[in-house]
């Protein structure tokens, strides 16, 4: 199955990338805006079009014949597309945050959610950077899974290139969801939910203005962009519902993250901090971690022990099968 699984991942990547490529050529543009056109065009009747030829019509008309929708899951249509992003950002040398979460990470967050949410009958999750969707829409599936629930989705995203890149993914995947073209730090009136994720951008935020009403916002100079999306995450976020980040693996030990903690202390519980295995990143610099935060309310309380830890290498089975059954032991037992 898991051979037929991907030969149909590569089947539908093949029809992205020879359209993408094909229209790349015909209007000399990037791989990125000509991957944007195509995931439109695939799902429409008629392709009109005149920057292209009659002949390039043609050969678009032909690549397309070979889609049909119903002999791809989701699961396969998300993959495909991640594979396409995946090659835009090396043929186009794209920059660091349009950068995709790899799915071992995806399905590493998307687990510890299904621990803590194991056995609700509804959930609605929130990306307020939510990129091209693929870490929201990996954990959508996940969960469907895993504990047989359908989430009610919601990201948000700025960049026109990937909230386009997100709203196609969706549709081919045919997830309803409620998707925000705009800037979380401008206050969107997005809707209030039992968890946030997010693989978050990092840096510093341009506009000091729109920082200003946050409490993390930096007393001089720029704010942390991230620092401002932890707040917005759990400001949306119910009482007693959790926010699951991937941040730096130093995020506390920063001089800016004292804002962070003034703003954390009495209403936001910090739950968990785990680092991603060292042999994921260039430099233990650029180590990340899944942060786990807690809205106060509800029955909310501070764990002890919080879980720290780092993951063992994904390539040590063993070692990495026990320590998510520490997480296990640790979310059953301690924190919920």
């Amino acid at each position: 199955m898991r051979v037929l699984a991907e030969g149909k991942i590569e089947q539908f990547f093949g029809i992205l990338n020879r359209s993408s490529e094909l229209i790349q050529k015909a209007k000399d543009q990037s791989y990125l805006d000509s991957l944007i056109e195509t995931l439109g065009l695939i799902q429409s009747d008629d392709i009109e079009d005149e920057e292209l030829t009659p002949a390039d019509i043609k050969k678009l008309t032909n690549i397309y014949a070979d889609f049909q929708a119903n002999q791809y899951s989701a699961e396969t249509i998300r993959k495909g597309i991640q594979m396409a992003i995946l090659k835009a950002i090396r043929i186009d040398k794209i920059q660091a945050n349009y950068q995709i979460t790899p799915d071992t990470i995806a399905n590493v967050i998307g687990y510890i959610i299904s621990g803590i949410f194991h056995g609700k009958k509804e959930l609605s999750i929130l990306d307020p950077a939510m990129g091209t969707a693929n870490l929201l829409t990996a954990i959508y599936h996940q969960l469907e899974t895993s504990i047989g629930v359908t989430p009610t989705i919601s990201g948000i995203e700025n960049d026109d290139a990937m909230f386009e890149l997100a709203a196609d993914s969706v549709e081919l995947q045919k997830i309803h969801a409620e998707l925000f073209h705009e800037d979380a730090i401008q206050n969107v009136l997005a809707p209030l939910v039992d968890a946030v994720v997010s693989d978050l951008p990092i840096g510093y935020y341009p506009i000091d203005a729109n920082a200003k009403g946050f409490a993390t916002h930096s007393e001089t100079g720029h704010s942390y962009v991230h620092h401002l999306l932890i707040e917005f995450g759990m400001n949306h976020v119910k009482k007693g519902g959790f926010g699951f980040f991937l941040v730096p693996s130093q995020l506390f030990q920063t001089t800016e993250a004292k804002q962070l903690l003034k703003w954390m202390q009495g209403k936001i519980y910090l739950q968990g901090l785990l680092n991603l295995p060292k042999e994921l990143f260039q430099s233990s610099a650029a180590q990340k971690a899944i942060l786990i935060l807690q809205n106060s309310g509800n029955g909310a309380k501070q764990v002890d022990p919080v879980m720290l830890g780092e993951f063992p290498s994904f390539k040590d089975q063993q070692a990495f099968t026990k320590f998510l059954t520490e997480i296990d032991d640790w979310e059953q037992n301690d924190l919920l």
